[in-house]
């Protein structure tokens, strides 16, 4: 037995040891990512904000949304294949039954009786075949599909908080949007008193008319400004309702709320558990161990294929005869294929394999440098907020003190209006410049949430897969 399958092996095709990925995985502490505590955002994050408007909306877009079903249903398709895959591993069994009548040559090797007489040949049986997996190549197209499975399913994850972080975003961005409307309101009926008073100190004689159409000007500058916003308020609207998967009328029912600062806990820099927290960086991860074993597999395929076939049943000539005594059947037999000469069939699959391997390690490479480049960004941005925030509280408390002091300067007629309508200016820009950094401080945490794997929860990756790139 030895004997003949050592001389089938020597018989094999010729393999290209040559034909082998060349790329690396990255290693996360090269990129300056390091161990560290950490607070990982949980699964639903953002009920966290204590707002149900905001929650029933990300609960809508999940349910509804096109991209998450389009992620179930690749899911759905890498887990059958997985049942595909499995079931190559495992016997065949199938039942057939053939009924062929037909009349029989009196010139061919069929003897008289039945020469030139029709009869029915009639076979009844049960097949039975397997696959002697001697090279693991089924076993490696099962791994490989099992690494699909788990890369769809770490993608459905990255495509619910991808949009669970989109809605987030939008929603405080309308937030502000409603926060903006609020302060130019403000603005516009503080111009309007300020005007009253142009007009009064005009009637007195104290001013003139360049100074009333100052006043108009500022205004009704405000009032435009007032209608953009009003306009952005709208197409935000019709944005969050297209997340959720709903018509307009679901963006005209979202209320302005108060915006509290949220409890940030933020990295002192980028965790190298990040890498197996990400479900973009897992999925991709999976990726690449699935294309190692495809790699496998068509390594196997420059070996012998040998396969068990048996059957069992009743055979004979005659429907009435099908049954009777003596008409059993029964055949138990190894095939086996040798790939002698395929005319580099093998070896350009086995170098199509190990190409789609080198982009599946790029494409990890290229995901990890991202979400490292995400996290520090965004935590740069934190940090860079928590500073301008503190400034611009000075500031927006020492010009309300200046309109203060220029208004009553101006009302006793020690002061003249353009000092007025500079301070004007000056406490509509820091008003609005801090109902901004408001909102921003609650967009930087949504996104913080989501560079940091926003709460999936996902089998690990293979950690062998970086050892595995050098077979």
């Amino acid at each position: 037995m030895l004997v003949p399958l050592v001389a089938a092996l020597a018989a094999c095709a010729s393999m290209d040891r040559e034909a082998a990925p060349q790329a690396r995985l990255l290693d996360g502490s090269s990129l300056a990512a390091e161990q560290a505590d950490v607070q990982w955002p949980v699964q639903q994050w953002w009920h966290r904000y204590g707002d149900p408007q905001l929650d029933a909306l990300i609960d809508e877009a999940i349910a509804g949304s096109p991209s998450v079903v389009v992620a179930q249903a690749r899911l759905a398709r890498a887990e059958a294949a997985v049942g595909a895959a499995r079931a190559d591993g495992l016997p065949q069994v199938d039942g057939t039954f053939s009924a062929t009548r037909q009349r029989y040559t009196e010139h061919g090797a069929i003897p008289a009786p039945l020469a030139g007489g029709v009869r029915t040949d009639a076979r009844l049986a049960v097949n039975v075949g397997y696959e002697l997996d001697f090279w693991n190549k089924n076993g490696s197209l099962l791994k490989a599909a099992v690494s699909e499975s788990r890369a769809a399913q770490a993608e459905n994850q990255a495509a619910v908080g991808i949009l669970a972080s989109s809605v987030g975003s939008a929603y405080f961005n309308l937030q502000r949007l409603f926060a903006q409307r609020d302060v130019l309101q403000a603005a516009i009926a503080q111009r309007g008193r300020v005007g009253t008073l142009t007009r009064q100190r005009y009637a007195s004689g104290l001013d003139t008319q360049v100074e009333v159409k100052q006043a108009e000007s500022a205004l009704a500058q405000a009032r435009t400004q007032l209608a953009q916003v009003d306009e952005a308020i709208a197409l935000q609207r019709n944005e969050i309702a297209a997340l959720a998967g709903a018509g307009p009328e679901r963006g005209a029912a979202i209320q302005p709320v108060a915006l509290a600062s949220p409890e940030t806990a933020v990295p002192a820099n980028v965790p190298l558990s990040l890498l197996g927290r990400r479900a973009d960086i897992v999925a991709a991860r999976w990726r690449v161990e699935s294309a190692l074993r495809h790699i496998d597999a068509a390594k196997a395929m420059f070996y012998p294929n040998i396969n068990l076939a048996g059957f069992v049943g009743t055979s004979a000539l005659g429907l009435s005869n099908l049954f009777k005594s003596g008409s059993q059947i029964v055949g138990v037999g190894p095939a086996i294929t040798l790939p002698i000469f395929e005319g580099g069939r093998l070896n350009a699959n086995l170098k199509g394999t190990a190409a789609d391997a080198d982009l599946a390690i790029a494409s990890y490479n290229q995901t990890v440098l991202h979400a490292v480049n995400e996290v520090a960004d965004t935590l740069a941005s934190i940090r860079a907020l928590g500073r301008e925030r503190n400034e611009q509280r000075q500031a927006k408390e020492a010009i309300e003190h200046a309109y203060d002091l220029a208004v009553e300067r101006y009302r006793a007629g020690l002061g003249n209006y353009l000092s007025v309508l500079a301070a004007q200016s000056a406490v509509l820009e820091q008003a609005r410049l801090d109902a901004d950094l408001k909102a921003r401080a609650l967009t930087l945490d949504v996104a913080l949430a989501k560079v940091l794997g926003g709460g999936s929860e996902l089998p690990p990756a293979p950690g062998e897969a970086v050892a595995a790139t050098g077979q």
